[in-house]
C-alpha cells in the first residue's frame, strides 16, 4: 500500500511539473503531434529514391526523431553512426552524420489549440539565413526567448534545402510570437518567415510551393479563413512593408483557393 501512494505521488508530481511547461491546456506533447499524410510532391519517397550520406546541422528545436524523420533513416542508425551517448540530448548547431538518408522532407507537427486565429507571412529582408542564424539574432541581439517565428522556409543557404520548412520551438511548445506586435498577432498569430527580400528580389518556385503546402494544412486545421492569411504589412497598425513589394499575392491566393 505504501509503495502505491509513492508511485501515485510520484506521477502527480510529473504531471503537475509538465503542465506548468505548457500555458495551453490539453494540449499533446512535442513528442505526440499530429502529422498530417500528405507531403510535397518533391518530398514522396519511392523504392528508387536517391540515397547518400549527408552532413545536417542541428536546429532550434530539432530531437533525433524529428531528423529521423526528415530523412527516412532510424533513430538507431543516427545514434550508432555519430556515438551519441545521450540521443535526448542535441545541441543547436551540431553536426550529425545521417547515413543512408533520402532527400530531406518538411514534417509539419499539429497541436490541437483554439489560440490560433491568423496566419502573418514575413520575409526576413536578408539574402541568407535559417532558423539556426535567426534564433541567434533573436536571442543575442534583440533579447527574445529564441526564434520569434513558427516557421521559417529557408533559400538554400545556410546549409538548408531551398524550400525546407523549419519548425521553430515556439510551435513545438505551442508558446505565443515574437513576430508581429500589432493587433497583438503575436497571442493570436502563427508566424511564417520566408528567408530572402522579397522588396529586391522575387520568391524562388520552392520556396511559394512550400508556403501553399504549410499554409493550406494550417488553415485547414485551425478553420483559419483566407481572409486571416496575412502579410506583415496587412495587420492593421503595423508599419512595415514586409513581406516585401515583390510578394506574389495574386499568385498566393490564387493558388490557396484551388
Amino acid at each position: 500500500m505504501k509503495n502505491k501512494i509513492i508511485l501515485a505521488a510520484l506521477f502527480l508530481t510529473l504531471f503537475l511539473s509538465a503542465c506548468a511547461r505548457v500555458p495551453i491546456k490539453n494540449i499533446p506533447t512535442a513528442h505526440h503531434p499530429v502529422i498530417p499524410n500528405t507531403a510535397p510532391t518533391n518530398s514522396i519517397l519511392t523504392p528508387e529514391t536517391f540515397r547518400q550520406d549527408v552532413v545536417h546541422e542541428v536546429g532550434p528545436g530539432e530531437t533525433v526523431w524529428r531528423i529521423s524523420k526528415m530523412y527516412d533513416v532510424s533513430i538507431k542508425d543516427i545514434v550508432k553512426v555519430n556515438s551519441l551517448s545521450d540521443a535526448t540530448q542535441l545541441e543547436k548547431g551540431q553536426r550529425l552524420i545521417i547515413p543512408s538518408a533520402a532527400p530531406i522532407r518538411s514534417i509539419i507537427p499539429l497541436y490541437p489549440n483554439d489560440m490560433w486565429k491568423y496566419i502573418i507571412i514575413h520575409h526576413s529582408a536578408t539574402d541568407v539565413g535559417n532558423a539556426l542564424s535567426f534564433d541567434y539574432m533573436h536571442s543575442h541581439k534583440r533579447l527574445w526567448k529564441g526564434l520569434g517565428y513558427h516557421f521559417v522556409i529557408d533559400n538554400g543557404t545556410g546549409e538548408t534545402k531551398e524550400g525546407h520548412i523549419e519548425v521553430s520551438p515556439r510551435w513545438l511548445h505551442q508558446e505565443y510570437g515574437a513576430h508581429c506586435k500589432a493587433d497583438e498577432m503575436n497571442y493570436r498569430g502563427i508566424g511564417i518567415c520566408l528567408v530572402g527580400n522579397f522588396n529586391d528580389e522575387k520568391i524562388s518556385e520552392e520556396q511559394i510551393d512550400s508556403l501553399v503546402y504549410l499554409v493550406d494544412i494550417l488553415k485547414k486545421y485551425y478553420n483559419i479563413p483566407d481572409s486571416n492569411i496575412l502579410g506583415h504589412d496587412q495587420v492593421n497598425g503595423a508599419k512595415t512593408d514586409c513581406p516585401g513589394k515583390k510578394f506574389p499575392w495574386f499568385e498566393f491566393r490564387s493558388r490557396l483557393r484551388q
